[in-house]
């Protein structure tokens, strides 16, 4: 007798782009939290500069202060340029990210050159930024990926695909993992969508944004489906500014700012809350 086929387990819902919200009775954040958390953070900082080109682009290639309508936008970095730099950026700062970025592109004028490359011109090009190896790894795979399904090197068809489709799409690449994906859909396909790196999950659990158990995936997950998409992008950047910058919630000693913004005397209420988390003890100096 011959035998059945097997039936296609179906999909799971993350590899679609779309999951089960994993804590649905955690009710925070809400969006009057968001928006203050993001007013807190924008007038104690101001926006951060690293992130500057990134809104202006979303802004339609202007500053909100840009009064000159006539001057042009600036370039908008390829989609592929976008996911070669964020693999890049794993484990060190933005400056040498850049750094070993500008080395790469450098040493290979086109991605193809960097796929049919077999020696070791792509790690020794990138290994100021650390982990060479397996960083030039996954940018090869992920380019010869890209090569087999498309038959070309190029993924700007992306700018045309919703959320979800982006996802489902770069899932299929070796070595996109999806604080990839989201940092690729918000920062190089002016999406609405909120990464979590290690600032982001730290500072929101601190807040009681998400549960303490949870894990940057779940975390991700719930957050996206919490906060408000006009406010994702400028949260993101200012909630990953102040991981970075206030020796408190980096939890390092001598950091660059003295005190913390939970301290500012305008924002006491919120200070109070926090404060009681246990979140941005720091002593204004």
């Amino acid at each position: 007798m011959p035998r059945k086929p097997k039936r296609k387990a179906p999909a799971s819902p993350a590899a679609h782009g779309t999951s089960p919200e994993p804590y649905p009775s955690h009710a925070s954040p809400s969006p009057a939290q968001c928006l203050a958390v993001r007013d807190a953070l924008l007038g104690f900082h101001g926006f951060p500069e690293e992130f500057a080109p990134f809104r202006r682009l979303r802004l339609g290639g202007r500053s909100p202060e840009d009064c000159s309508c006539d001057s042009p936008p600036p370039p908008s970095p390829t989609v592929l340029d976008g996911i070669v730099t964020t693999l890049l950026s794993q484990n060190t700062t933005e400056a040498i990210s850049r750094r070993a970025f500008a080395s790469l592109k450098a040493a290979f004028p086109s991605w193809d050159q960097v796929v049919d490359e077999e020696g070791t011109r792509l790690e020794d090009a990138i290994r100021c930024g650390g982990l060479a190896a397996t960083k030039a790894a996954r940018i090869r795979a992920m380019l010869r990926g890209v090569r087999e399904r498309r038959g070309k090197i190029c993924l700007e068809y992306l700018r045309e695909l919703s959320v979800d489709e982006v996802k489902r799409e770069l899932s299929q690449f070796k070595g996109i993992g999806p604080k990839t994906v989201a940092c690729v859909l918000m920062f190089y396909l002016q999406k609405d969508d909120f990464p979590v790196d290690t600032h982001v999950h730290r500072i929101t659990k601190a807040m009681g944004w998400v549960p303490v158990t949870a894990s940057r995936e779940k975390a991700y997950i719930h957050l996206n489906n919490k906060i408000p998409d006009d406010l994702k992008f400028d949260l993101n950047c200012l909630i990953v500014t102040h991981g970075k910058l206030c020796q408190t919630c980096a939890k390092k000693m001598g950091g660059i700012i003295n005190g913390c913004w939970c301290f500012d005397k305008r924002l006491q209420n919120l200070a109070t809350a926090l404060a009681a988390k246990g979140f941005c003890k720091a002593v204004v100096q």
